[in-house]
């Protein structure tokens, strides 16, 4: 199964399942021992879960700023970046915690994915 590390990493750890390998580029700081799919034969197959936050069309800029100043700073706090590495999640460099770099991300998944999902004729339901 693919699953994200959120929830399959206690599993793991509790010795339930089987980690064969991560689909991140890079292996995952919270589960250093699990390889990467390059390093189990796969290379290229890379899937990974990310997070963002929205606001709606419109939204004043100064209200963007200071939720980005919010998320950068919750990200930057020590306590904060632990739980979440323990929880499989990637934290990007704060560089790159910015609206610009979002949507080049989110403009990359689309044109990576929207194929697949027009070929596989995946519909929303």
């Amino acid at each position: 199964m693919f699953d994200q590390a959120a929830n399959s990493l206690p599993q793991v750890r509790n010795g339930n399942v089987k980690a064969f390998a991560v689909t991140a580029k890079s292996r995952l700081p919270s589960a250093p021992d699990i390889p990467t799919m390059d390093e189990a034969g796969m290379p290229g197959f890379y899937i990974s879960v990310w997070h963002a936050l929205w606001t709606p069309k419109g939204t004043p800029k100064d209200i963007n700023a200071k939720l980005t100043a919010a998320v950068v700073e919750a990200l930057a706090d020590p306590a904060v970046r632990r739980r979440l590495e323990e929880l499989g999640q990637d934290i990007p460099p704060r560089d790159q915690q910015t609206p610009e770099v979002l949507l080049a991300h989110h403009k990359a998944e689309i044109e990576k994915w929207w194929p697949i999902i027009k070929a596989a004729n995946i519909k929303g339901e």
